[in-house]
């Protein structure tokens, strides 16, 4: 027998062949779960874009919505119906001439100003350059708004009023006295303590500079005399004047801003807030009332014919464009929402397939930024101007 036995027969393992055949059947796998894997990620953040995208547009929808329904809210009677009335209502005791576009200007109710190339029919490419929104006051032009967004201002009275249960009047000011627990309701809501005031009682309306401390509001420069309470139907108000804009956010997004005007007329840090991150566009049309020219001998009927831009309505800053703010009595809004981060996704290559608002279409621009869009848009009647009311 030979000392050495045939080895050959009981070697084994994987020939070459073999170990390349492995190897590529092993990459072809790995490649599907990285594929896998991609898909999954990327669909996740799309996902996630989406939802914060839709969450952002309700959030900014719901606040626009609120408050534009306020306007014209001047405690049991609207604007309207006190002009109507053509008793010298409402009295503010500001220096604000009627319809120059002041922040204490309380004769108009509802007031907007329209960027450049922004009606219906018209097309913004995104990530260039926009118009700013022309005539702005001076106080508005300088919460540096950004371009290609309208402007929304909006004036009434808080929707919680305090019973006002004594009044201490001459000429040089007035005491009002109200119950010290339902005084703070005078404050809720607010970043900082307020500085406008109204008293309304269903027959008049005084909208004053002020403040409140414990249960006395202190009417600066106000004679309100002719109100007798206790009666039930005498209450004061917080007064508010607000804007609503597209403006830079903390975070270098574009974001959906509320600025408050104080009582000195300007819009200061701490009442400037930041509402909702990636609202990058806002479009505003207004609804009028059929009667061209709001009168003691014409009043509104309730019928809204007519749709119109800020510029439609009037870039007046007197009397007359007063006249023209007080027959909307419908607001349309639009908003373009996007997803604060990258999202992966893609862009409309189709015309049928681009985002809009109210009419103004948004073009895809030459980079792709990889974020979700999304437009919304809602009409809301004004609650105070509804025929009737």
């Amino acid at each position: 027998m030979s000392p050495f036995p045939n080895t050959r027969r009981r070697q084994s393992g994987l020939s070459l062949i073999e170990l390349m055949v492995a190897v590529v059947i092993g990459t072809v796998l790995m490649l599907g779960v990285i594929q896998v894997f991609i898909a999954s990620r990327t669909a996740s953040r799309l996902a996630e874009g989406v939802a914060r995208t839709q969450e952002n547009a309700r959030f900014a929808i719901d606040f626009l919505e609120r408050d534009i329904r306020m306007a014209g809210h001047y405690g049991c009677v609207n604007d309207q119906a006190h002009f109507i009335k053509d008793e010298g209502d409402p009295r503010h005791h500001f220096t604000a001439a009627s319809g120059a576009g002041s922040p204490l200007d309380f004769s108009v109710a509802v007031q907007g100003y329209e960027a450049g190339g922004t009606a219906p029919g018209d097309t913004l490419t995104l990530g260039e350059a926009w118009s700013d929104a022309g005539n702005l006051p001076s106080e508005i032009a300088g919460l540096n708004p950004l371009g290609g967004s309208d402007v929304l201002v909006l004036r009434f009275l808080a929707g919680e009023g305090v019973p006002v249960t004594a009044i201490t009047a001459d000429s040089g000011g007035s005491e009002l006295t109200v119950d010290t627990e339902r005084a703070a309701r005078l404050s809720q809501g607010t970043p900082a303590a307020p500085t406008m005031f109204g008293i309304a009682d269903c027959a008049h309306v005084d909208i004053f500079p002020g403040s409140v401390a414990g249960g006395i509001v202190t009417a600066t420069n106000a004679d309100l005399s002719r109100y007798a309470p206790p009666n039930g139907q005498t209450l004061v108000y917080r007064a508010e004047s607000i804007v609503y804009y597209i403006g830079a956010g903390a975070s270098g997004e574009p974001a959906l801003r509320r600025a408050r005007a104080n009582a000195a007329g300007a819009y200061p840090a701490e009442l400037n807030e930041e509402l909702v991150e990636g609202i990058e566009n806002l479009q505003v049309l207004f609804g009028l009332d059929s009667t061209p020219d709001i009168s003691v001998d014409a009043s509104p009927i309730g019928n809204i014919t007519v749709q119109a831009t800020a510029s439609g309505v009037s870039t007046g800053t007197d009397a007359a464009a007063a006249g023209q703010w007080r027959r909307v009595g419908l607001v349309q809004v639009g908003v373009l929402a996007r997803s604060p981060q990258p999202a992966d996704a893609l862009q409309a290559q189709q015309k049928v397939a681009r985002q809009g608002a109210l009419g103004v279409e948004f073009a895809p621009s030459d980079t792709r930024d990889t974020r979700y869009r999304a437009s919304y848009e809602v009409s809301v009647a004004l609650r105070n101007r509804l025929y009737g009311n």
